[in-house]
């Protein structure tokens, strides 16, 4: 592949750079498991990370302020029997997150303000529908409260989450495990990648097959796949002798890609991050110590090469920033928070500018965190735009985050929780019964000691 740029870009400068010492998450032990997740999520408040865990599966939730060297006994979320394969935070409410396990459970967690003062163990919900372990969670972009979970048991299932019900299950589409699952950008079709070697666009809601490409990439190894401009697709794979490629697509013709260009020939599967706002696609290696990134257009060869950001140390995982969580002052267009062994290191994309005022042509209006529909109303046929905002004078919650309610009469799940909320009910009655029973024995002290007092007095005027 030329890496000759000669074309006129204002991303040709692109540059990447790790924070300091002091601005990363240090000593935090980064789960062991072979899973090609991001095994890391990132929202304008907290970050989240995947790490080992023993007698079941954890993860921790930490301010973004909380840099620095992490406390070994720091509170996690552990409530999973098996190791926690995918998180990933909600894009309407930053204190929800989801995650999925080997012990084929799904969980929704709430997460306080400030992060957790105490182990979390009790799901706000608990959404029980594979029979395998869950591995890919991809929360709708529009649709409030609707989860897309995928299973090594190759089946798709889309959550009502506030009521605790698999609304859709696509169980009979994919023949063997999915490597891959997304929406596109309003949330209508759904795009996967499958070990039987075929690409698949969805009608989420039909469960049915819209249009299917086999062996977009000759090769055996995991393809991953994501919607960029246009809807056309991405993809990242491997040719017959193992050497990475990345490949576009038109859904309309899936003949021949648009281009399919060879990278190198390195063992790692390639995840890719599309920002939709710059058309820039990063391509981030499992077990890579670097990061490419190339601009999609409109004009031949339409995945144009830009860069790559390199350092010493391989990646175990990598978080993703929201544009709304960027400081827009500094012109940067990206952040990622890679995983080492034991620490988290963000690392900035910026575009270097003279200028200190807001660069327009850099932050176009992007996705805010307020939802365009309902999660019933989508799941009965009505699709939502994503609502944009300005990044003028940096993102600011001008309405409040949802406030998560959960239907529990319709959850099977909530009659652990409404139990324990009983028993501390009945906990909370016996400590009010003692507490009286101590006062009114106060009650009686106070008198007897009163009365002993005048006794005595009345002893004295003798």
């Amino acid at each position: 592949m030329s890496r000759k740029v000669v074309r006129s870009s204002k991303f040709r400068h692109v540059f990447g750079q790790a924070l300091k010492a002091d601005q990363c998450y240090d000593d935090i032990r980064i789960s062991q498991m072979t899973w090609d997740s991001n095994f890391c999520s990132v929202n304008p408040k907290f970050v989240a990370m995947i790490v080992d865990a023993s007698g079941g599966g954890a993860f921790i939730v930490l301010p973004l302020s909380k840099t620095g060297r992490i406390d070994m006994s720091l509170p996690t979320v552990c409530g999973h029997t098996g190791p926690v394969l995918d998180i990933e935070f909600c894009p309407h409410n930053d204190n929800i997150i989801a995650s999925g396990s080997e012990d084929c459970s799904v969980m929704i967690w709430e997460i306080p303000d400030g992060g957790l003062i105490s182990p979390l163990k009790d799901p706000a919900v608990k959404l029980d529908g594979h029979s395998k372990r869950v591995g890919i969670l991809s929360w709708h972009p529009t649709a409030h409260n609707v989860l897309m979970s995928a299973g090594c048991d190759n089946v798709v299932i889309l959550w009502n989450v506030v009521h605790g019900e698999a609304v859709v299950r696509i169980d009979s589409v994919h023949t063997d495990l999915i490597y891959s699952a997304c929406w596109n950008r309003n949330g209508s079709q759904i795009l996967t990648s499958c070990k039987d070697k075929k690409l698949r666009v969805l009608d989420p809601r039909k469960g049915s097959v819209i249009c299917e490409k086999d062996k977009p990439h000759e090769g055996s190894r995991p393809v991953r796949a994501v919607f960029v401009s246009d809807g056309k697709i991405l993809t990242t794979g491997f040719s017959r002798m193992s050497e990475r490629q990345v490949a576009l697509w038109d859904p309309k013709n899936f003949g021949e890609p648009l281009t399919l260009q060879e990278l190198d020939t390195s063992s790692g599967v390639l995840l890719p991050f599309f920002d939709p706002d710059t058309g820039i696609v990063y391509l981030c290696g499992k077990g890579d110590s670097s990061i490419r990134y190339f601009e999609v257009t409109d004009e031949a060869p339409y995945v144009h090469y830009l860069s790559m950001y390199s350092s010493k140390e391989s990646q175990k995982g990598m978080g993703y920033m929201p544009k709304r969580g960027l400081e827009v002052n500094k012109c940067e267009i990206a952040r990622f928070y890679k995983l080492h062994e034991r620490k988290c290191e963000p690392i900035v994309m910026t575009v270097p500018r003279k200028s200190d005022l807001f660069q327009e042509d850099l932050y176009p209006d992007t996705i805010g965190p307020e939802p365009s529909v309902e999660a019933d109303d989508w799941f009965s046929g009505k699709n939502g735009e994503p609502i944009l905002i300005s990044l003028k004078d940096g993102f600011v919650a001008t309405t409040k985050n949802k406030e998560f309610k959960v239907i529990k009469s319709l959850m099977a799940t909530t009659s652990s929780s409404l139990s324990n909320r009983q028993s501390d009910s009945a906990a909370l009655q016996n400590e009010v019964k003692e507490l009286r029973e101590m006062v009114e024995q106060l009650t009686q002290r106070v008198s007897e000691l009163e009365s002993n007092k005048m006794t005595n007095g009345n002893c004295g005027c003798f």
